[in-house]
């Protein structure tokens, strides 16, 4: 099959989804019948990248350009406002975390106060296990834990994995959260752009967070989209 045949088949899978989908979702209902390639995910990520009939919305996402305004409207997203951005991005990433998690047979939990946000057209608080955290410490420690974006809890009920998503805002008021949870037997992870990188490892470095500074990891977004991605055929280990 020609590359331009492969490139209608993902345009019509597209266009049967609505105008959008992820590459997970695309390697799952195009027909590889008939391609000729023993890695097909890559031809599919391949075309949608190269295509000028899709676009990009996130790592992981893409629509079509003849659905661009309906597709937008359809996730509040208003490209060029940097609050609409901020609030589909911290959305979309948590959603991803969200389906990490449950995949990898964990509890999700994620703020009562975020259960409304878009993930792909849906509600976080319809994706995620729980948005009432469990009750594994102290009323003052279970305060500061709730206001964490993403909690995946083991089959005690314990945390495991702590997320924060940081798109704009002062990655330290993270850093302080888990800082303040460090006694728990739990990896905690700042995730974003990779841009932020340095200014994380700025941050993270000073001696006030000495205690948790080895176990704070950082995950760029298009980390978090290529393992959501790959959650078919990922192993059991953790980034």
């Amino acid at each position: 099959m020609k590359k331009e045949t492969q490139e209608h088949q993902v345009i019509e899978t597209i266009r049967k989804e609505g105008g959008y989908a992820t590459l997970r979702r695309l390697n799952e209902i195009v027909d590889f019948s008939t391609w000729k390639t023993k890695t097909p995910e890559a031809t599919v990520r391949r075309i949608v990248q190269d295509s000028k009939l899709i676009f990009k919305i996130q790592p992981g996402l893409w629509a079509l350009e003849e659905f661009r305004d309906e597709v937008l409207r359809k996730f509040e997203l208003k490209i060029g406002n940097k609050q609409s951005e901020e609030q589909f991005s911290h959305g979309y990433y948590q959603g991803l975390l969200v389906e990490i998690g449950k995949f990898r047979h964990q509890m999700t939990y994620v703020p009562a106060q975020d259960q409304n946000r878009k993930f792909i057209g849906q509600r976080l608080g319809d994706i995620t296990d729980t948005i009432e955290i469990p009750a594994f410490t102290y009323d003052k420690l279970l305060k500061r834990a709730r206001t964490v974006d993403v909690i995946w809890f083991n089959e005690r009920q314990m945390p495991s994995n702590f997320y924060e998503v940081e798109h704009t805002t002062d990655i330290k008021n993270s850093l302080s959260k888990f800082y303040e949870l460090q006694d728990f037997y739990a990896d905690f992870h700042i995730v974003a752009d990779a841009s932020r990188k340095k200014e994380f490892e700025d941050k993270l470095h000073v001696s006030m967070f000495g205690a948790i500074e080895k176990r704070v990891k950082f995950i760029d977004y298009k980390r978090v989209a290529d393992m959501y991605e790959g959650l078919t055929k990922v192993s059991n280990s953790i980034w």
